[in-house]
């Protein structure tokens, strides 16, 4: 058997929608599951988000700290954004969260991985982008709120890994990000797909 996730839908017999707020809406479905029986399904509607790994020539990964009040946690992440531009590419919507968010641009873009954030409970989907030649670029951006007071830490991948590893960094797309790269550094990164590589 091919180990790949596809795509189905099964039949999908009512849908509600709870509650719909700025970002996300909490919705029932009643699915049609297999024997002929019906469960319903509690979910977030997300409209999805992107983050990137931004890898110098020294191999450190950038990170920002941010607070997150749902874990009550100031978190060590990956700059990352919602998909809050209709029909913006996602390279560009990452390129922008790097920018506003570290003040960098970056010369090579990569697919670095594509993740659910939590599938039994939200369809958010996260791609997360691998950035490299860096440079830095003035922050053009009116930080507010969680944004107000975001540290920059350049920290080598190695020690990323190990952070990740020993339970001190617990952003998923961040982990995820770090693990990602991490194994696509002992191939040089010659496997990754290009920036612009179709979402499955």
């Amino acid at each position: 058997m091919r180990i790949e996730d596809l795509p189905e839908e099964w039949p999908v017999v009512e849908s509600r929608e709870h509650f719909k707020g700025y970002v996300i809406g909490v919705r029932t479905d009643t699915v049609r599951m297999p024997r002929d029986e019906v469960a319903d399904r509690d979910y977030v509607v997300h409209p999805g988000s992107v983050a990137v790994l931004a890898l110098d020539e020294d191999a450190r990964v950038l990170l920002i700290r941010q607070y997150r009040h749902p874990t009550r946690h100031l978190l060590w992440e990956l700059p990352a954004g919602i998909r809050d531009v209709e029909g913006e590419p996602l390279a560009a919507t990452a390129a922008r969260e790097l920018a506003e968010e570290a003040g960098y641009q970056a010369g090579t873009w990569h697919t670095l991985v594509d993740l659910y954030t939590s599938p039994g409970m939200s369809d958010e989907r996260i791609r997360v982008f691998l950035a490299r030649d860096l440079s830095k670029v003035e922050i053009d951006f009116d930080r507010r709120h969680e944004e107000f007071d975001m540290p920059v830490e350049w920290v080598p991948l190695a020690d990323a890994v190990e952070r990740a590893l020993m339970g001190m960094i617990h952003n998923s797309p961040t982990v995820a990000g770090i693990l990602a790269a991490y194994a696509a550094s002992v191939e040089g990164f010659a496997l990754l797909r290009p920036a612009d590589a179709p979402e499955a």
